[in-house]
């Protein structure tokens, strides 16, 4: 496997493209010797991948033409990069326009690559992007005069990734942080 995906990606890092210290790395949760579940990765994208050293946005601009390939590990590894760097703005561009298919969109949002502590509900149930949850104490939001009512659903939660207490969600088209213990899995 290791030879197919170097062979496929000419020595180079299939993300950044430098020639440096590249090695195959298998996107979880895939552990299986298929070469398209694995992709070619420098040292400098796998440490920042891992949580082994700090993101520098600007090595990571290169997304902008490696999300266009057509390796789904690629595309998969470059929509995680751009979901956690997603608040500098030219990230959430680059998601606005990556194309993945729905196999694949499930693939990245698996998230079993991320560094760390889970994301727990008040029930201590693991909670994953894109899960729907439930509000179990009515809550103010600060800066705005509403407040989000218990038993409210928020859909499609996104994980804030250096804070496993907060997720992301919209209540009423308005997008806020809400804390994790005053949510649980919805049913």
């Amino acid at each position: 496997m290791n030879q197919d995906v170097m062979e496929r990606a000419n020595q180079a890092c299939e993300l950044c493209a430098s020639q440096s210290a590249v090695s195959t790395y298998v996107v979880p949760p895939r552990s299986d010797d298929n070469p398209t579940h694995a992709l070619a990765m420098c040292k400098t994208c796998m440490d920042q991948l891992k949580g082994e050293a700090e993101i520098d946005p600007n090595h990571w601009r290169s997304l902008n033409d490696s999300m266009w390939s057509e390796v789904d590990a690629v595309k998969v590894i470059a929509w995680r990069m751009l979901d956690r760097m997603r608040d500098l703005g030219w990230p959430q561009d680059l998601l606005d326009m990556i194309y993945l298919e729905e196999s694949a969109m499930e693939w990245a949002t698996s998230a079993s690559d991320l560094p760390g502590p889970k994301h727990l509900d008040s029930n201590g149930s693991e909670i994953c992007q894109g899960d729907n949850l439930v509000l179990i104490k009515t809550l103010d939001v600060k800066g705005s005069n509403v407040a989000v009512k218990k038993g409210d659903v928020v859909k499609n939660i996104r994980l804030v990734l250096d804070n496993t207490e907060q997720v992301i969600g919209r209540i009423d088209g308005q997008e806020i942080v809400l804390l994790t213990q005053y949510l649980r899995k919805s049913k």
